[in-house]
């Protein structure tokens, strides 16, 4: 079995020994009322819970300037942290693992979401293209305001944010947090050349640009342990504007300062978290083309990694199966297919059929209606 893994081959992660390698993915729900998980969190995630399994929460905000979406949970109250405990309680309480995903969206947002109606932060101070709409609280979709670009004290202010917030989780009971790096949120903002316009010592080189993720990874990392702290990253995702004009080598100088951190601390991450480039609008002369790309790249990484590699990004039982088999992830999550289906796992051992997503529910507000009303194959 260890030399032809599965999906359903355990896996040792850092400190934890999982039964399988089919996790939860991080997915913004919208279910949080005034920013707090309530009890439907803790039967949705209760609901996708097994006996060894990995799951990561939905982002969860770590400063009242972090948000971009509705009713999204934080972690940087003391009510917040509360709230928490009775979800990883009930996660706990099933056997699995739980982390916290720690998000900044950084300019993904509008003066709405910010405190007394301010201007979101971000590297840079130019908005996101009216090519993408943001979800606003009353249900209707607007634009993305112009950003207010961080001074060097004011990005210590928000590494030491994040600190706190993997402090909070911890406090909380969960099992370690994700730093969200990923998707044209604030670090992808900094990661990305097509973004981040800066001069000064986060800007220019990619080393520079790879500054305020080392920083915030260091920060946490000092805070909780290096086992504890995941890394979510997407070189090759264009969601938000988030184009950078080499992403394998910018996947590779992220990739090279992570061992780095590891070998000087001698204790390995948690794990990597690679969204698939699927997805990029790099040019490419046909679809083909665009896959085989995709799938260089995540080789690439892959073998430039030192630890776990996660990957995510529109897999289906067969392609988790074989990038599992193929050595290209070590573990593989899974978002859409999750939220319609809570025993997805045992489905997907199975191989049974998968209830389809209602993509009309994925954001309301509702504590059952498209979050924990989805059946079961088997009902207890």
């Amino acid at each position: 079995m260890a030399d032809n893994p599965t999906l359903f081959s355990p896996y040792n992660m850092a400190k934890f020994n999982l039964s399988h390698r089919v996790v939860l993915a991080p997915m913004t729900r919208c279910r949080a009322l005034q920013g707090i998980p309530n009890a439907a969190h803790a039967e949705y995630y209760a609901q996708r819970s097994t006996p060894g399994g990995f799951l990561i929460t939905e982002g969860t905000s770590i400063s009242p300037t972090s948000s971009g979406f509705p009713n999204v949970p934080g972690i940087y109250s003391d009510e917040q942290v509360e709230a928490w405990r009775n979800v990883v309680d009930a996660v706990h309480a099933k056997g699995s693992i739980i982390f916290c995903q720690l998000w900044h969206v950084g300019r993904a947002s509008n003066p709405v979401y910010q405190p007394g109606g301010a201007a979101p932060i971000s590297s840079t101070s130019k908005p996101i293209s009216e090519k993408w709409k943001i979800l606003l609280p009353d249900g209707s979709h607007g634009v993305f305001s112009e950003p207010h670009a961080l001074t060097t004290a004011e990005i210590s202010e928000v590494v030491q944010h994040y600190r706190q917030s993997a402090i909070n989780a911890i406090r909380a009971g969960f099992d370690g947090i994700e730093i969200h790096g990923a998707h044209g949120y604030l670090i992808d903002q900094f990661l990305k050349d097509g973004i981040n316009d800066r001069t000064d010592e986060y800007g220019g080189s990619v080393e520079n640009r790879c500054r305020f993720l080392m920083e915030v990874v260091e920060g946490v990392v000092s805070g909780i342990g290096a086992e504890r702290v995941g890394v979510r990253i997407s070189p090759a995702i264009d969601h938000m504007d988030a184009f950078d004009s080499d992403p394998l080598g910018l996947g590779l100088a992220v990739i090279e300062r992570l061992n780095k951190i590891q070998r000087e601390k001698g204790r390995k991450l948690s794990y990597l978290h690679v969204t698939q480039p699927r997805f990029s609008l790099l040019e490419k002369t046909s679809l083909g083309e665009s896959e085989e790309e995709s799938v260089n790249l995540m080789e690439e990484w892959r073998k430039g990694y030192e630890g776990t590699l996660m990957c995510s990004g529109g897999f289906s039982r067969d392609s988790g199966m074989e990038a599992v088999a193929k050595g290209h992830a070590d573990l593989v999550s899974f978002g859409r297919l999750f939220i319609s289906n809570p025993d997805l796992v045992s489905k997907l051992k199975l191989n049974a059929p998968l209830t389809n997503y209602n993509r009309n529910t994925f954001y309301t507000s509702h504590p059952v209606i498209g979050y924990t009303d989805y059946p079961f194959l088997h009902t207890n």
